[in-house]
């Protein structure tokens, strides 16, 4: 059996034209290996349940997307592009399903982004244009705790060298990380998502 998902751009990030130029497509399975039923989604969806009770595999046919083990996009993330995840559950070590997606949209243009040592944009700052790898061997600095992404669509790791948990920015402000939930993550390293991933 098969659901289709219906269009929606309720995804809150201010986007051009071109953001827009390109529609992803990921496909659920209830079972590992692509078996059960399926589920094909090609937009936001904040809770998966009202589609299917379970999820062990999924197929991205096209675009990228970020994966959240609670609905409303909430608790542990994850980044998907274009592939097959057989078994996505033993390789991210999750021990929940896939409860909500949200398609991030295909950028082209410039990538801006200050990120801030405390809280509301507090103590040191600096402004990224690009990739960094470490935040404290390139800034010197042990944590970020806010952010403002001014264009582009970022992903911001827990370790050094894009490594650990992972969160996925678009642009807005990102006042408290603690408060929306990752209180006890320490952010050490960052990537732009680039068009050349779709």
């Amino acid at each position: 059996m098969q659901y289709r998902s219906r269009s929606n751009n309720s995804s809150g990030a201010n986007m051009s034209n071109t953001d827009m130029n390109m529609r992803g497509k990921i496909i659920f399975y209830e079972d590992r290996n692509f078996q059960g039923r399926h589920y094909e989604c090609m937009s936001d969806c904040a809770d998966m349940f009202s589609y299917m009770s379970r999820c062990h595999s999924c197929r991205v046919e096209s675009g990228c997307f970020m994966v959240y083990d609670r609905p409303n996009y909430m608790g542990n993330q994850y980044f998907f592009r274009r592939g097959e995840y057989a078994d996505y559950m033993s390789m991210m070590g999750w021990s929940d399903c896939i409860r909500s997606c949200r398609m991030i949209p295909m950028y082209r243009g410039s990538y801006r982004m200050r990120i801030y040592e405390r809280e509301n944009f507090g103590g040191m700052m600096h402004e990224c244009m690009d990739d960094c790898d470490s935040f404290m061997d390139r800034y010197r600095m042990s944590n970020c705790m806010s952010c403002h992404v001014m264009d582009g669509h970022w992903l911001m790791y827990e370790q050094p060298h894009y490594r650990g948990r992972m969160m996925y920015l678009r642009p807005g402000e990102y006042r408290s990380f603690r408060e929306m939930g990752y209180g006890g993550m320490r952010f050490m390293s960052m990537k732009k998502i680039m068009d050349s991933w779709y």
